[in-house]
């Protein structure tokens, strides 16, 4: 064995490691399934090849039972050989569920445009020429990421393939957990030049447990910089080292270029169609082979349908303006119609919430929601009928008394705190000021978004919002301030834990960064990682970058993402994910310099902020509105805060200069995005969000009071243990 191992690894051109699991895995799968005869492991040079052998073993039981499924609705004489519309109720062994997960741009958002355009799925729509038709919100369309899960569908040979397409950061990994109940099969896409990132190693890990077994895509294999090869070894030991059986790692491969629209089982093809596309012969090729291969290797859905009750699990929230309230989720068994009673069951005990009866059946196909008459088991669809069903519910029959298992999220790490505005300039532009509003809205969110926790305590005017990530908290305050809203929010603190045998002992949240940075950069990287407590785990070299793996205190990573952007000069990549709870690091060095602090009401001035603005930064300009307490600007140097007065005017009078005045020139101010005051703020500040400011101030604004505050001030520990 071993010397087929030594022998075996430079044919493979992958690492000692992964070409030794996958030789042995290969040798145990041959010798189980009894394939005494098969080729040797000398004859099989690279790793696609070792992959079929295996391949056309583990998956030979799953295209058999779809093959028999499919010959016997044939035989029954049912709809098996006639061509089915979206909105038929079709036999369960001719649909199949899978969602496209990845790491954030990795190209799964425009993989499914792609295979919706190319099938027909848009054909009529003005979103056949839009480009990330997927991505409907607004927000996702101005920062190109996907932050809400979204299901669609398609036929394609008789077949119906409902996708699901969730986002592809860490902060939203909430919804990634939801939609793997929806979901048979996983199509794992992964850039075929940066390779296996964070948020890869946590949807894989999520879809593992899970029992399921992935088909991957290595995508942009028509870049100059990608090397598919390397790629797929590092998936490999990706796979291995999550625990995944000889069925997961014998996955299926393809080579793809989604933004292109080609997608093939060779590699060796892939130059060639890489040159047709650049030549403009877009027929060159198509995603047909992604399709075969789901149909192929995805398992169709289980469940009854018939003689077994309806019930459905939800797993999402839709607003529609005629029909209120819809639920969105897989028909775990029976079959459904428009006008049959259903009940609401609360997750977990199973006690009846509603009782109702269906008023309307979706499915959505591209953009657009199809209507249905009955629906059954496998299905993927949208009711109305009871408007008060929450996220994790189950929605079922009058027969069924118990509720659906479902799957509990990964707990919040950070927390901030949302309370109203009592700034001097609330209220001048904001409809929604009051307390009240703002609960009630935050209510709302986390009744569908069940990766948020919201805690009230009923006494104060705030409310402590929980949740994944910085990004994720600054989604939610961003929708709120287009909405209207007007509110002050705290800077965000980290979750800590107690550990039950130690009350003195403090646990706290720990992640894993992965960055590629240029070589030059990667020393003042390393060394303000080390001082938040960072740990170095790798140094390798990606492509011309050098690729960094932290593991890191979740707070380490509050408020770098600024120092982080400077430092790399904009070229820099960073990408977290949570890893796990550990014992708490210490206290850091101070990182950011103190501020200066404004202590006049008014209108700031030239003449004054020239006067300031050789002590440090200016964060405003002439003309804005200003308040006891606003933070104006950071000073050069370290040390206590600054109160300083933007609003003196220069005094007139009738006594000539015998110098001319010179003309006041004023450095240009950057005006403050959300996500970068949030990552600014000290513990002891604030962030004032209007519709159209966003303005940092000191929590407490009267001078005399935050001098008395800051006297007795509790440790974050004490204060946030969760």
């Amino acid at each position: 064995m071993q010397s087929i191992l030594r022998g075996a690894s430079p044919r493979l051109g992958c690492s000692t490691r992964a070409n030794g699991y996958r030789l042995r895995g290969t040798l145990n799968a041959l010798y189980l399934a009894g394939a005494r005869r098969a080729q040797p492991m000398a004859a099989l040079h690279t790793p696609s090849q070792v992959r079929a052998s295996v391949a056309r073993i583990h998956t030979s039981s799953i295209a058999r039972s779809a093959a028999v499924a499919s010959e016997a609705a044939r035989e029954s004489g049912g709809s098996g050989s006639s061509t089915a519309d979206l909105g038929d109720l079709i036999p369960c062994e001719r649909i199949r569920n899978v969602g496209i997960i990845a790491h954030v741009d990795h190209g799964k958002t425009t993989l499914v445009d792609c295979l919706l355009k190319q099938s027909g799925a848009l054909l009529g729509s003005s979103a056949m020429q839009e480009t990330r038709v997927m991505d409907s919100n607004a927000i996702e369309k101005e920062r190109g990421i996907t932050i809400l899960s979204k299901v669609t569908s398609l036929m394609y040979r008789n077949h119906r393939i409902n996708i699901v397409d969730t986002p592809g950061h860490a902060d939203f990994g909430g919804e990634v957990e939801r939609i793997l109940s929806m979901v048979d099969s996983v199509v794992l896409v992964v850039d075929a030049s940066e390779g296996p990132m964070a948020q890869t190693k946590f949807v894989l890990t999520k879809a593992l447990a899970r029992g399921i077994h992935p088909l991957v895509v290595l995508n942009k294999v028509d870049r100059p910089s990608s090397r598919p090869d390397e790629v797929d070894s590092e998936l490999l030991e990706l796979f291995l080292a999550l625990g995944a059986s000889d069925e997961q790692t014998s996955y299926d491969l393809l080579y793809a270029s989604a933004k292109e629209g080609w997608c093939t089982s060779d590699l060796a093809e892939t130059d060639a169609l890489a040159k047709a596309s650049a030549s403009g012969n877009k027929k060159a090729g198509n995603m047909v082979p992604l399709l075969d291969a789901i149909i192929r290797s995805v398992p169709p859905p289980k469940g009854a349908r018939e003689n077994a009750p309806f019930s459905m699990l939800v797993t999402q929230l839709e607003a529609n303006s005629y029909l209120g309230k819809c639920a969105l989720g897989r028909i775990n068994s029976g079959i459904v119609s428009i006008g049959d009673k259903i009940r609401v069951l609360e997750p977990g005990t199973g006690a009846v919430r509603e009782e109702g009866k269906v008023t309307k059946l979706f499915l959505r196909s591209g953009v657009q929601q199809i209507e249905m008459k009955r629906a059954g088991a496998g299905d993927l669809v949208s009711l109305s009928g009871v408007p008060t069903v929450g996220v994790n519910a189950t929605i079922a029959g009058p027969e069924v008394t118990e509720a659906l298992d479902y799957v509990p999220v990964d707990p919040p790490t950070i927390s901030v705190t949302f309370s109203v505005n009592d700034s001097p300039l609330a209220g001048r532009e904001g409809k929604m000021l009051t307390s009240n509003m703002i609960r009630d809205r935050l209510r709302r969110e986390a009744e569908t978004n069940v990766a948020l926790q919201v805690v009230d305590d009923g006494k104060s005017e705030s409310m402590e919002v929980r949740g994944r990530g910085e990004l994720q908290l600054s989604v939610l305050i961003e929708t709120m301030r287009r909405e209207g809203f007007e509110l002050s929010v705290t800077p965000p603190r980290v979750l800590y834990k107690r550990v039950p045998d130690d009350k003195n002992a403090v646990l706290e949240p720990y992640e894993e960064i992965t960055i590629d940075v240029d070589h030059k950069a990667s020393g003042v990287v390393i060394e303000k990682l080390t001082k938040r407590k960072g740990e170095l785990k790798s140094f390798v070299d990606v492509a011309d970058k050098a690729r960094l793996i932290f593991h890191i205190p979740t707070r380490g990573l509050l408020g770098y993402a600024s120092e982080f952007k400077n430092d790399t000069h904009g070229t820099g990549v960073m990408n977290h994910a949570f890893l796990r709870y550990g014992e708490h690091a210490g206290a850091f060095e101070k990182t950011r310099k103190s501020s200066m602090i404004c202590l006049a009401t008014g209108t700031a001035t030239s003449y004054a902020l020239n006067m300031i603005e050789p002590r440090g930064t200016l964060f405003i300009k002439n003309g804005d509105d200003v308040y006891p307490g606003m933070i104006v600007g950071e000073l050069s140097k370290d040390g206590s805060d600054l109160e300083v007065n933007p609003t003196k005017a220069k005094q007139l009078t009738n006594i000539r200069a015998a110098g001319k005045d010179e003309a006041i020139r004023l450095t240009p101010v950057k005006p403050w995005a959300l996500e970068e005051a949030i990552a600014y703020v000290n513990p002891d500040e604030a962030i004032e969000v209007t519709p159209t400011q966003v303005r940092l101030r000191k929590r407490i604004l009267d001078p005399n009071s935050r001098k008395r505050s800051s006297r007795k001030q509790v440790s974050d520990i004490d204060q946030f243990v969760d």
